[in-house]
């Protein structure tokens, strides 16, 4: 029997000067590290990924909107708060992060953006619940902030605002971008559809949880986080097309991965795929949708290492990321991307 994979296998050194702090000048103009089906690696610029698809391909896109989560006041007693929802229950309600120096108990009442209050109703974990006067989303956008990722040390500004967040996002609800989707422009997108590689959309609304660490040593003991997620009929539909006609599914991103997947068996193309999942995919994970996926760099001994390392392999991922400390690749969200294709099997 094989030993549990522990989360020190998915270690890695990066000097803190490769994480990206500012995206580039344009969304394009990011490089990209190809993985081939043979194992190979190939330094490109994100420019070239029409040409590395092919025309019966389908790319499936995240279209989650990140709402401006970050919200900053104060208890009663006058102690400071920062709140970060983590995800829209209600017209009126959410659950969200809270940080203070002394936990609020339900029935507090908070103070934020000196503008308005919000109720603390309950708990659920590490979670409050919150009621707030209005609408969440109306709040939200009048007075919260971009929620950027806590490697990214500068206050979120107007430019966050626009380039956190995809050129193609639509329904509001995430907390972190999808980022895989933010190399992509309009002018992009237009020649990836002129070549006749087709794209879909599932909604998958990222949470502050895909920023957690992993506490476990063993990683099978690890509990992940949930995330509500989409998967439209129609996409449903291009999906079993694709695969009828034997074109490749490509993830834009590891969100797409974790809906395509949660909703593998799912036989019924004539209703939508809805649900929460906490579909966690480490090595030995059997993949049901996805042959190929367009991801950014991830952070060591994290979730998001583990499922690229089950799609590629543990030693291919550990040989890409080696090359692209060395070749001075930027990290993380506002950072370089890669293309990996599903290995040949031997």
């Amino acid at each position: 029997m094989d030993s549990p994979l522990s989360l020190s296998q998915f270690d890695y050194h990066l000097p803190t000067e490769l994480i990206a702090q500012a995206p580039p000048d344009r969304r394009t103009d990011s490089r990209l590290l190809h993985l081939d089906p043979r194992g190979a690696l190939h330094d490109r610029r994100f420019t070239e990924l029409p040409g590395l698809l092919r025309p019966n391909d389908l790319l499936v896109f995240n279209d989650t909107r990140v709402i401006k989560a970050r919200l900053r006041g104060h208890k009663e007693t006058g102690g400071k708060v920062e709140v970060l929802i983590e995800r829209i229950t209600g017209p009126r309600t959410a659950l969200a992060h809270i940080r203070s120096s002394k936990s609020p108990r339900a029935g507090a009442r908070l103070t934020l953006a000196e503008a308005f209050q919000a109720n603390v109703t309950g708990r659920q974990g590490e979670l409050f619940e919150l009621e707030f006067p209005q609408r969440v989303l109306d709040l939200l956008e009048r007075h919260g902030t971009t929620p950027l990722p806590p490697y990214i040390t500068h206050q979120a500004d107007a430019r966050d605002e626009e380039r956190y967040q995809t050129v193609y996002a639509r329904k509001p609800g995430a907390v972190a971008a999808p980022t895989a989707g933010l190399h992509f422009d309009e002018l992009l997108l237009e020649e990836i559809g002129r070549r006749g590689i087709g794209s879909v959309f599932i909604t998958l609304h990222v949470g502050a949880g895909t920023f957690q660490p992993v506490r476990t040593d063993r990683i099978d003991q690890h509990v992940m986080h949930s995330e509500h997620y989409v998967v439209p009929v129609d996409t449903l539909a291009r999906l079993a097309a694709t695969r009828a006609a034997g074109g490749r599914i490509v993830a834009v991103g590891t969100t797409s991965v974790r809906a395509l997947e949660s909703v593998a068996a799912n036989a019924d193309n004539a209703a939508p795929a809805e649900g929460d999942t906490r579909l966690f995919i480490t090595p030995g994970y059997r993949f049901k949708r996805v042959d190929a996926l367009i991801t950014n760099f991830h952070l060591p001994q994290s979730t998001l290492l583990m499922l690229v390392s089950a799609l590629a392999g543990m030693e291919p991922i550990r040989r890409a990321y080696a090359h692209a400390v060395a070749a001075r690749y930027r990290f993380f969200s506002y950072g370089d991307a890669m293309l990996i294709e599903s290995p040949t099997p031997p």
